[in-house]
């Protein structure tokens, strides 16, 4: 093949998800590529290896959700591909090295102060993470072999016909094969969003709809005006910092705990709510006490394979593994961490737990013989909706309430006595490896799989698993006690009335009337309304289709919003439902419906498993088996 031209691959992004198809290239070339040489073209207007959202060029009291030791860009033994394993340092251990000089790294000032600091319980800033990134795409580039070469474009691609990428800064890519590794797809607001829109623009008001909040611009948001904001999850807490610290104000460390803000005057009042009502749950700061967990046990290809019929409904036939497999990790640690608070033998109680269907009467009777205090039994449901029929004559005695709650959850998350919660925690993350099995064999009907398990469920796992630091939550607190930051109430709602945006809730009948509405969230995944020119460049050639389940009762094809992908090998699928030979995606917003690019280590990662699938499949394009 020494005679052949290159093959030239296009990967349109080239933040965590491009550069883990890059690495996976090199891991697997040595048995697959031949004698053809490789050419890789980067394409990202954002600088390789951080991408867009983790950027360095973005605020610095932006932090991760995540722990250091809980992040790697590497594989492991753990996870089960047909390519090698290639091993290297998580964010913690890479912090370790560079700040000890095992490794060298281009650290900005501001970075190598906080790796002076960092430990295993601290939750970097994003420009650290940033850093980490930057230094594994250096090494992915270095340590690839002879034969891959790799072109880097500061540009952004806007569109594909047959095999050429066209980029924004005018220039063109011959490309013999294209990979999108999409993050979260940016959309233009839905049909109720426009109708704020057009509300806004009749009554010169100012409506924010859902997009990612650290490329919003918040500068026309008033000093010291009430805004209304929807969504209580990570959005507002960057939202939040970023309208108060952000400008201008400082927060206190009181010597008995806790903090006192001090506002600058330049902040708006936010007043926030959600369908829950309460900000998601901070991540918790312990570790386990018992033994090591089984998972999965409950919910695994072999338990979903045993579900009877050929079309499922997540609520009916799913949820109850996943609350099974969430309650045995829960009940796991609390035996094996916490033997003075139980009565039973967990051997004996694990028999038993195994052969009953969950929240059956048998299986209650078992927690209630077998745990004796209530406060130490799992209740998934008020853990769902904690604020769900309850109502407060005032807006004031709810805000007292939900103080509460949030005091309590910050003590609950930072002590170990509740290190169960840290089992359901374990379990959660393991059910939500397991779901896209279910998707990949076609057994969810189509409105539990777009509304259950896309919807509710995801947002449960982000509520209960993927919270702010608890420095946010105590800083959610010192601004409601000084007056920046008000609580709505479970169910808020929103109405465009009188020329003026309206919120009320369902924990209390007072309203608040305003000029501004932001929604504090992510938009979901759409094809349909995508914003990126690429993509709907594709989809109105019909070369790139929404993803869509049938419903099993009348047929009808219910869009899920997301980019129809061949599960099995990530190829792109056109409207007509037939993979092209030479195109793939991966990414969150694909039908098969990843997690993040990165991921904590040892744990078998679907991201890992899909980069190093989709990189063999695009190698056997470079070098045909013979």
């Amino acid at each position: 093949m020494a005679d052949l031209p290159p093959f030239t691959l296009a990967v349109v992004g080239a933040g965590p998800r491009g550069v883990g198809v890059l690495e996976r290239l090199g891991a697997n070339a040595g048995e697959l590529l031949g004698g053809r040489r490789l050419e890789v073209h980067l394409i990202d207007p954002f600088p390789p290896g951080p991408g867009r959202v983790w950027r360095y060029d973005q605020s610095p009291l932006l932090r991760m959700n995540s722990m250091p030791e809980d992040v790697t860009m590497f594989t492991d033994e753990s996870v089960k591909m047909a390519g090698p394993v290639r091993p290297g340092p998580s964010l913690l251990e890479w912090a370790r090295r560079v700040r000890d000089g095992g490794l060298d790294a281009d650290v900005p000032p501001d970075v190598a102060a906080e790796l002076t600091a960092l430990d295993a319980f601290d939750f970097p800033t994003r420009r650290l993470l940033s850093t980490y990134l930057t230094w594994v795409y250096r090494k992915v580039v270095e340590d690839l072999p002879d034969g891959i070469d790799v072109v880097e474009h500061a540009a952004r691609a806007t569109g594909v016909d047959g095999a050429t990428v066209r980029l924004s800064d005018g220039s063109a890519i011959t490309a013999d094969a294209v990979v999108f590794t999409v993050g979260h797809l940016d959309a233009d607001p839905d049909e109720r969003e426009g109708e704020l829109v057009a509300f806004a623009a009749r009554h010169g008001l100012s409506y924010y709809p859902a997009g990612y909040t650290a490329d919003v611009d918040y500068a026309g948001v008033e000093p010291g005006e009430t805004v209304l904001v929807r969504g209580f999850g990570l959005a507002f807490v960057d939202l939040m910092l970023l309208l108060t610290e952000g400008r201008g104000g400082r927060f206190e460390d009181l010597p008995c705990g806790g903090l006192r803000y001090h506002p600058s005057g330049a902040e708006p009042v936010l007043h926030v709510g959600s369908r829950r009502g309460v900000p998601y749950h901070a991540k918790i700061g312990y570790r386990l006490r018992g033994k090591p967990l089984r998972l999965p046990r409950f919910f695994d290809a072999y338990a979903m394979d045993g579900l009877p019929g050929t079309t499922l409904d997540f609520r009916a036939d799913v949820w109850p593994l996943i609350a099974k497999e969430l309650a045995w990790g829960y009940y796991s640690e609390l035996f094996t961490g916490h033997p003075d608070r139980v009565r039973m033998d967990f051997a004996v109680f694990a028999d038993a737990f195994a052969d009953l269907d969950w929240d059956s009467p048998s299986m209650r009777d078992l927690v209630e013989r077998a745990v004796p205090a209530e406060a130490d039994r799992l209740d998934l449901d008020r853990l769902d909706r904690p604020m769900a029929g309850r109502t407060f004559g005032t807006a004031e005695e709810f805000g007292k309430k939900l103080r509460e709650y949030v005091e309590a959850d910050l003590a609950r998350r930072a002590d170990q006595e509740f290190s169960a919660d840290l089992g359901a925690f374990m379990a959660l993350l393991s059910v939500y490896g397991q779901l896209p099995v279910l998707v990949q064999k076609g057994r969810l009907g189509a409105a539990s799989q777009v509304s259950d398990m896309d919807g509710w469920f995801h947002g449960f796992f982000s509520y209960y698993a993927s919270g702010p630091p608890p420095r946010r939550l105590e800083e959610l607190l010192a601004l409601h006690e000084a007056g920046v930051v008000s609580f709505a109430g479970a169910e808020m709602r929103v109405t465009a009335e009188r020329g003026v945006f309206v919120a009320s809730s369902a924990s209390h009948p007072e309203t608040v009337e305003a000029r501004t509405l932001i929604e504090a969230r992510l938009p979901g995944p759409s094809v349909t309304r995508a914003a990126d020119g690429l993509l709907r460049q594709l989809r109105d050639a019909g070369e790139l289709a929404e993803e869509t389940v049938a419903d099993p009762v009348t047929g009808a094809a219910l869009p899920s919003g997301r980019i129809h992908t061949r599960v099995s090998d990530s190829r792109l699928l056109d409207g007509t439902g037939r993979p092209h030979p030479h195109r793939f995606a991966v990414g969150p917003h694909t039908s098969a419906r990843s997690a993040a690019a990165f991921t904590r280590p040892r744990t078998n990662a679907l991201s890992f498993r899909q980069n190093d699938a989709v990189a063999r499949e695009i190698l056997a394009l470079v070098s045909p088996p013979s």
